[in-house]
């Protein structure tokens, strides 16, 4: 009998020195849903209660790529600046960290308020580096400014050293970029823009059509009040939404997204999941 019960006795003392599994709102069968996220860090919030409805690696510091333009876009706009000034795309702007090709030709000029349109509708990086180099005191002042914006956002485990989104040294939490987001969606500008589904420039001669980098804009079964997307390869996919579900307002944050296409999918994943279970989800969380 002793033989018996000491491995018994043994192996709940091992169970109670284990790590508790990270508690979440879903559970069981709601729980199932969201198993299959291709998103290595992942924060589902109600905006309106603050109320966390699902987190996954909420407070892992990551690369965030282009989400990166959302700060951008808040230190443009609150810094009050000529939004009909015109800035002139040069070679400061070109791409020496990824190398990555542009449409925005150098030489180009628009306005301010054009550059804000491509960096946020299209992740236009040479737009967004033309925005922090207007900025007063130039580009080190621009990204000062960033650092001090997420500070008092909140923002305790973010950090940023350049406008784009381009370097891996851009990071935050899903935590993090969720306080951003809420700031963000506050202000029509970065609405309107972050969810245009196209917008025309003229380089010289010929126009130039963009388009918006996240095709859930496009999707009539979504309505989608503020977006960003953004991908590096050292941050994978990456997407933030402030959309409704059934007119329930949810902010959502996916990180590290494993194929080209699996954040957008993870976003249908979590909007099927709120929908069929989002009021006993938001009960659950605490919210009546």
């Amino acid at each position: 009998m002793r033989l018996f019960i000491l491995p018994v006795l043994f192996l709940f003392f091992l169970a109670g020195c284990l790590p508790q599994a990270q508690a979440r709102p879903a559970s069981g069968q709601r729980a199932a849903q969201l198993a299959t996220l291709r998103s290595s860090a992942v924060v589902i919030l109600d905006p309106k209660s603050n109320a966390v409805l699902y987190q996954k690696n909420a407070h892992a510091v990551m690369p965030i790529a282009s989400l990166t333009k959302l700060m951008t876009a808040l230190v443009v706009l609150e810094a009050r600046q000529d939004m009909k000034q015109v800035l002139a795309v040069t070679q400061a702007d070109v791409d020496r960290l990824k190398h990555s090709t542009s449409r925005l030709r150098v030489g180009t000029r628009l306005t301010r308020a054009d550059m804000l349109h491509l960096a946020l509708m299209s992740s236009e990086n040479r737009a967004a580096s033309a925005l922090g180099r207007y900025y007063p005191g130039g580009t080190a002042k621009f990204v000062h400014a960033m650092n001090a914006k997420a500070r008092a956002l909140g923002m305790k485990d973010t950090h940023y050293v350049e406008p784009t989104g381009l370097s891996h040294h851009n990071v935050s939490t899903p935590t993090d970029l969720a306080r951003l987001v809420v700031a963000a969606e506050r202000n029509p500008v970065i609405r309107r823009y972050s969810t245009d589904h196209g917008f025309v420039i003229r380089q010289g001669k010929s126009q130039t059509a963009y388009h918006n980098t996240n095709r859930l804009t496009s999707s009539a079964s979504w309505r989608i009040r503020l977006q960003k997307t953004g991908y590096i390869s050292e941050a994978g996919r990456c997407m933030v939404l402030y959309a409704f579900v059934r007119k329930r307002p949810t902010v959502m944050v996916f990180l590290d997204a494993q194929g080209k296409f699996s954040h957008a999918a993870d976003a249908n994943r979590v909007r099927s999941w709120l929908a069929r279970f989002g009021a006993r989800v938001l009960a659950r969380a605490g919210r009546p």
